[in-house]
């Protein structure tokens, strides 16, 4: 009973927040917008929009496990938001060195390889457990290791495949909130499906 009554607190303090209802960090939630869903425990990311989900795909999030510390490589936890997009129009695999493109090509698995490639989407924290994610260079970029997706290799930020980075890249906007929790992907998708469901109480 207690658990449950937890999960409904939570639910209804994350609509608070994305109502703009007292003093929460971030932007106001739309109900058009889509927001990124990062499930830790399945390597899995879903974009959700008006109470559903509409894409899925494989990630890696950090080796080194969870947290915010600085030099510890480890993948925040919590709500973010979008604060940069980096990389519009350019060809998938190019190659990026300090947020600048290189000139170079890679295929997916090119055998020895492992920079940041295809797009950059710069994360920015709005949580004290999150608040250096952005100094610490966290983003979501595509990755040429695509076969080691699923399972939590990268130093830090979370990899996705070159054409599923464009899908979300172009899918999202600067600001677009993003969420990192370490449960099962079905336990957030309840929990958001929930939320919305109460947001939509609170528009009406």
């Amino acid at each position: 009973m207690r658990s449950r009554s937890n999960a409904l607190y939570a639910i209804a303090i994350f609509v608070l927040a994305c109502c703009g209802a007292g003093d929460f960090p971030g932007s106001v939630c739309r109900a058009s917008e889509v927001r990124i869903l990062v499930s830790v425990a399945d390597q899995r990311m879903v974009l959700w929009q008006d109470g559903a989900e509409i894409s899925r795909f494989p990630i890696s999030t950090s080796r080194f496990g969870l947290g915010d510390r600085w030099g510890s490589y480890a993948t925040p936890l919590g709500s973010l938001e979008v604060a940069a997009k980096i990389g519009q129009s350019v060809r998938e695999g190019t190659v990026f060195k300090e947020r600048r493109p290189t000139g170079e090509v890679l295929p997916p698995n090119a055998p020895g390889r492992d920079p940041i490639v295809t797009r950059i989407l710069w994360l920015r924290g709005l949580e004290a457990q999150n608040h250096n994610s952005y100094a610490r260079f966290i983003y979501i970029h595509g990755t040429p290791e695509e076969k080691l997706l699923g399972k939590p290799v990268s130093w830090g930020c979370i990899r996705m495949a070159s054409k599923d980075v464009v899908k979300v890249f172009e899918a999202i906007d600067v600001g677009a909130r993003v969420e990192i929790l370490n449960k099962p992907l079905k336990v957030l998708i309840k929990e958001h499906a929930a939320s919305d469901r109460l947001a939509q109480v609170f528009r009406d």
